[in-house]
């Protein structure tokens, strides 16, 4: 299960060697991963192992000092973030940055900043909404008056309303009530079956290899292993030194 073992043959994100600095400390070492189309790929490890960051990076959130990204088959590691959300890859990130003081209304129409088709915008609320349906009975309620869960629910909405092909979520059940946990982690299943690529990065560890095809663990900033994401829930070797179970 070292790293790179897995083909890359129609990865839709490829991340090759990646270095970052956040805040002038070395966050991200070595990060080489990939993410096939329709996948479900899941990013592990401990807290401040730089997962949080790669993503960041990936987004274009964070300026990369070494590497690449490879996003459908072009350079995206020097395009700026917004583009990047328009080529169809967005982040949904840790703590959910929503307007607390607008509707759940106004989140959503804010998630569809970059597009300007209004028709097909309205389509994307509808399927937003069935998605999470407490979501269209709160759509006046200001989202800051939410509970963590409705909350998790509309920052998950409100990224796929810029209609991503690709979409990377970052610690989902962070704050959420552990009733609410499966149904966020099912939400996140329907839109990968929608054809939706996800790359996952949760606390939950085995909620998250439960639901990932393949997964990563990252240790130090950099891919310490890899492989199928049974077989790492059920090597114990690994669950003891890398993923704390």
């Amino acid at each position: 299960m070292a790293p790179g073992t897995t083909s890359q043959i129609n990865a839709m994100l490829v991340v090759d060697d990646l270095q970052v600095r956040y805040g002038g400390v070395l966050a991200v070492a070595k990060v080489d991963l990939h993410v096939g189309a329709g996948e479900i790929v899941a990013l592990v490890g401990g807290n401040g192992m730089g997962k949080s960051t790669t993503l960041r990076a990936i987004a274009g959130l964070n300026d990369c000092d070494r590497g690449s990204i490879r996003f459908d088959g072009a350079a995206v590691e020097h395009v700026p973030a917004h583009h990047r959300v328009t080529l169809g890859l967005s982040l949904v990130p840790e703590g959910r940055r929503l307007f607390p003081r607008l509707t759940v209304q106004r989140n959503l129409e804010l998630g569809a900043y970059t597009r300007h088709d209004r028709g097909e915008i309205a389509e994307s609320l509808d399927r937003a909404l069935a998605l999470f349906p407490v979501l269209k009975d709160r759509r006046t309620q200001l989202a800051g008056t939410m509970s963590g869960g409705e909350q998790q629910m509309l920052a998950i909405a409100r990224g796929l309303m810029a209609r991503p092909r690709f979409l990377m979520l970052d610690e989902p059940s962070w704050g959420v009530a552990p009733k609410l946990v499966t149904r966020i982690l099912d939400a996140i299943q329907a839109v990968n079956a929608e054809g939706v690529s996800i790359l996952l990065v949760e606390q939950n560890v085995r909620k998250a290899l439960s639901i990932a095809a393949r997964a990563y663990v990252i240790q130090t900033g950099r891919i310490v292993l890899e492989g199928a994401a049974s077989d790492l829930l059920d090597d114990d070797d690994v669950k003891k030194a890398y993923l704390g179970l």
